[in-house]
């Protein structure tokens, strides 16, 4: 488990330094937008709310704020360097124009890069009477990890559970009095090469990344409520590119995964279908769209438009109801990739099983209807919890990624758990101690 932590321990830096200057920025880099919030700190220590990313939402404020149309990112991944440069770029000057700031450290957000998740479990003797901090270290480093593959690396890696003797469902061990000390964690690990790419990519914008997340896991934190966070709840986010999906119980995600389908392949079918560029086609999707047809629909018609020069072209009418034939078959296909998912990971078994829908294209109407059939659960449309100077334009479900973003740039679960582990090798530590007493004092 050591060396899980070094690239965190990397970028948690970068972010206290970014904290420490008052201001950071916040990356969402999708397939069909780039959103940039730039988010200033008042100086309160985010770690002395609590634990986790719901335990408050003080201590920052969005004075910035910007999106643009992205570019050279496809399935939630970079394809093209230089296009998705320029929009982050674009982005990124947009917001520290509006909040009259230069902005060094950001944190970014990607779906896409094949997530995959593992359960973990590690046991550790309690060392004194109560548990402390190196107690907690050392189960952690108990944790066996498993083998996921060369070119793979851990995005998060976060203990659900906690078990004391024959206690479980403890959330702080700390300071309880026991005998051994037992971990369950969740590990979510994604294709390296995805990681190096964005990372790079931010790079050549002359911005440092401070911190690294899965839009699927800070959508949930986001467009969940707390009690669905804690009795079960999964999230949808339905972006451009990807569909992300993360479960979460007891305010913590236990199962993340993406499917390769998202909005714009409905934008696409309708381009192909209907034999229009894929603006008009996003065009008509955003007026017209829907995924029920009614009586009225067959008479509702449609004008096609165009600017091709063929008159007769450019003046076609279409119903309703035929665009709705359209974009509903593709919705389906990626709700029954949602609905497999979903099984794999034993949805079934939680004892809340409310499904959230949120993302840019889950405002397609009809749509929660069209999931409850599918899915066959209680589904409901999710918003971002409201933060502090976030403008009315991103409060949509199209910025569920970028708000929760936000909350876990204060609140980051993962680094809150990140102790020094292990800790087995005390002349080691005492000659680390002893050489940094010498550098400070000589």
């Amino acid at each position: 488990m050591i060396e899980l932590y070094e690239s965190q321990r990397a970028m948690r830096n970068m972010r206290r330094a970014a904290m420490q200057r008052g201001v950071v920025a916040i990356l969402d880099v999708g397939s069909s937008k780039v959103a940039c919030l730039v988010l200033r700190f008042d100086g309160t220590d985010p770690s002395d709310d609590g634990i986790g990313s719901l335990a408050g939402q003080s201590g920052f404020r969005v004075i910035g704020a910007a999106t643009t149309r992205s570019r050279g990112v496809r399935h939630g991944e970079v394809h093209d360097m230089g296009a998705t440069e320029r929009s982050i770029r674009t982005a990124v000057q947009a917001a520290q124009k509006m909040a009259g700031i230069r902005v060094d450290h950001v944190i970014a957000a990607f779906s896409g890069a094949e997530p995959r998740s593992y359960g973990l479990a590690g046991k550790a003797e309690v060392m004194g009477t109560t548990v402390d901090e190196q107690d907690v270290a050392r189960v952690l480093s108990a944790c066996d990890v498993p083998d996921f593959g060369y070119g793979r690396e851990v995005l998060h890696a976060q203990p659900v559970n906690f078990v004391l003797d024959h206690r479980s469902g403890l959330i702080d061990p700390r300071g309880q009095i026991g005998n051994e000390l037992g971990c369950d964690m969740h590990m979510l690990t994604v294709e390296g090469q995805a990681i190096q790419n964005l990372a790079h990519c931010i790079k050549r914008c002359d911005l440092e990344l401070a911190g690294l997340a899965s839009s699927g896991y800070v959508s949930g934190v986001s467009a969940l409520v707390e009690d669905e966070q804690e009795l079960g709840a999964a999230c949808i986010d339905m972006g451009g590119g990807a569909t992300g999906l993360s479960i979460f119980i007891k305010k913590h995600m236990i199962y993340a995964d993406s499917v390769r389908m998202g909005g714009d392949h409905v934008t696409r079918d309708i381009s192909k279908g209907l034999k229009v560029s894929m603006a008009t086609a996003e065009r008509i999707k955003t007026f017209y769209g829907g995924l029920v047809a009614t009586g009225i629909d067959d008479r509702e018609m449609i004008e096609i438009g165009g600017d091709t020069g063929d008159w007769e072209h450019d003046r076609r009418t279409v119903s309703r109801a035929e665009l709705i034939g359209i974009m509903r078959p593709r919705v389906e296909e990626i709700l029954e990739e949602v609905r497999m998912q979903l099984d794999a990971a034993g949805f079934d078994h939680l004892p809340s099983q409310q499904i959230v829908l949120t993302g840019g294209a889950s405002q397609i109407p009809g749509l929660d209807g069209l999931a409850t059939k599918i899915l066959g659960q209680q589904v409901r449309l999710g918003r971002p919890l409201r933060v502090h100077g976030l403008p009315q334009a991103a409060t949509g479900p199209g910025f569920a990624t970028a708000v929760g973003l936000c909350l876990f740039a204060a609140h980051p679960q993962d680094e809150w758990w990140d102790f020094e582990i292990p800790v087995d090798r005390l002349p080691a530590r005492s000659l680390k101690r002893a050489m940094q007493w010498f550098r400070e004092n000589w």
